[in-house]
């Protein structure tokens, strides 16, 4: 499995006035894995695009376990789900550094597009069989 942890604080823009953070910044925690994720592995939206093609979201799922507060610190845990399909899946685990329990879960699901006729690939692209193979998935 490929996995990235990354941590960052939660800022004060990300709260609201109980200090809690507001749902729609998990989405954002999600984005910031997957950035962290892509810089560890070479993975990136840049990598993609150097390939001529663009990742659009085509589903997101979040799960809400218990809140995150200001004060305290996000970890986000990102695992890439490989898959014979023409897809980028991710899986997210989002926990509190302060208190060490899990806030929240999420799976986003990404195809491969030709961003200049907006064409999808339904076959996998030929630089991402080669990665799969540089990081021993099969």
């Amino acid at each position: 499995m490929l996995v990235n942890k990354v941590e960052f604080p939660i800022k004060f823009s990300e709260v609201d006035s109980l200090r809690v953070v507001w749902h729609g910044y998990y989405v954002r925690y999600f984005e910031d894995g997957r950035e962290a994720f892509g810089k560890q592995y070479g993975l990136g939206y840049l990598d993609v695009y150097a390939h001529g093609l663009a990742v659009p979201m085509v589903d997101l799922q979040v799960n809400f376990k218990r809140i995150l507060e200001y004060g305290d610190s996000a970890v986000v845990e990102t695992t890439f789900i490989n898959s014979p399909a023409a897809k980028l899946i991710f899986e997210y685990k989002v926990s509190s550094a302060k208190h060490g329990y899990l806030a929240c879960t999420g799976r986003s699901t990404q195809v491969f597009m030709n961003p200049a006729t907006k064409e999808l690939h339904i076959t996998m692209p030929p630089f991402m069989e080669k990665w799969k193979q540089e990081q021993g998935l099969k």
